[in-house]
């Protein structure tokens, strides 16, 4: 039988035939390696996502708030970062980030709103 070698450190591997690491610690190893670039850019903009999230829910406990937009730039969110985007019959343009959302006014104004979803149809609602 042919000796089979750890992708990892290169060392032998034994047990079952398709294994393709001598230990766990190997086979993590291997894996955060391959994808260390990944998940750091992942793991960035989830935190930024994250922090903008936290910054609109701390400023809207009642659910829809207006503050100028130097305000919450002060306090670190990042405008180029959010979930999606929602535009109104009326034409105006929320951008979300998770189910807190944003209007910015000609004014330098932002009204934060939260959006919860409404258990009964599935679809989700601006609370007022």
């Amino acid at each position: 039988m042919e000796t089979r070698h750890c992708l990892d450190c290169g060392g032998e591997v034994s047990g079952r035939a398709d294994k393709k690491f001598c230990s766990d610690v190997c086979r993590n190893s291997f894996n955060n390696r391959r994808n260390g670039d990944n998940n750091n850019l992942m793991r960035n903009v989830n935190n930024i996502l994250r922090r903008n999230r936290r910054i609109l829910a701390d400023l809207s406990p009642t659910g829809k708030a207006t503050y100028l937009r130097n305000r919450i730039v002060e306090l670190g969110f990042n405008f180029n970062y959010h979930t999606n985007i929602y535009t109104t019959r009326k034409g105006a343009t929320y951008y979300f980030c998770y189910e807190y959302g944003i209007l910015s006014h000609n004014n330098d104004f932002i009204t934060i709103v939260h959006r919860k979803s409404d258990d009964n149809s599935g679809k989700e609602s601006k609370r007022e």
